[in-house]
């Protein structure tokens, strides 16, 4: 995978991905889970560094939703385009009558915003702690380690409970708001822009960015530039450079 042409002033930045499971029940979960693994290999595979922050699985080993920060160099500019939903048709493992399914999940991606670049304030802030658990809501620690932020003015929430201390935890569920708020901040930016060009634009779930089909036939594809690829489960496998 080639990074993104662009100005874009964050693309050698590293980044937060975040994964969560949309329609289609547990399958919809397995399937997050499928693409959160990707990332993860991924990674390994290019030598960056994969720091899950919070995971919340199910009792089927599949995956309500993730977020980890991906720290190397380009991560953003070359994981940009995973932004949106991503879309697997397959026969279902969880039918009895070896049904096909339809399974969406959306995937985003933000790079990793400094500090003095969006001042919070603390007033803005309510933060609770609670214990770590692992999957299947077994708890990791007795201890509350695990920080939840709410921000107030915008009703943002994120949490973190990848680190044995409350500080660490807190510290890095700061840099995911961070980062949601900068992407919130340009969505308004652009919003008010094609408002004045005379546009309606709509910031919504729904426009996949990809289609991944193990059955009937095996097949990757772009759904923006109709790109087309056999290796769909070698993509699976965390070779994400086979879909330029």
């Amino acid at each position: 995978m080639e990074e993104q042409k662009s100005n874009s002033n964050y693309d050698q930045r590293s980044a937060t991905l975040s994964v969560l499971a949309g329609a289609g029940g547990k399958d919809a979960e397995d399937w997050a889970r499928m693409l959160f693994e990707m990332y993860q290999k991924y990674a390994e595979k290019k030598g960056w560094k994969f720091i899950v922050l919070e995971r919340k699985d199910n009792e089927y080993n599949g995956l309500r939703s993730a977020t980890a920060q991906i720290i190397g160099e380009n991560v953003y500019g070359v994981l940009k385009k995973e932004n949106g939903v991503h879309r697997l048709v397959r026969i279902s493992p969880f039918s009895a009558k070896k049904l096909r399914h339809t399974s969406f999940a959306l995937v985003e991606v933000l790079p990793i915003i400094e500090e003095k670049e969006v001042p919070i304030k603390d007033e803005d802030l309510e933060i609770s702690f609670f214990r770590s658990s692992g999957p299947g809501g077994q708890n990791v620690q007795k201890v509350e380690t695990a920080v939840r932020i709410i921000h107030k003015p915008t009703g943002l929430i994120v949490s973190c409970q990848s680190e044995r201390s409350q500080s660490q935890n807190k510290e890095k569920a700061l840099s995911v708001l961070r980062s949601k708020l900068h992407q919130l901040a340009e969505q308004e930016k652009a919003k008010t822009m094609d408002e004045l060009k005379g546009k309606k634009i709509k910031i919504e779930w729904g426009n996949q960015v990809r289609s991944y089909i193990l059955y009937p036939y095996k097949m990757i594809r772009d759904e923006k530039t109709g790109q087309k690829n056999p290796r769909v489960e070698e993509v699976l496998e965390g070779n994400l450079d086979l879909i330029n």
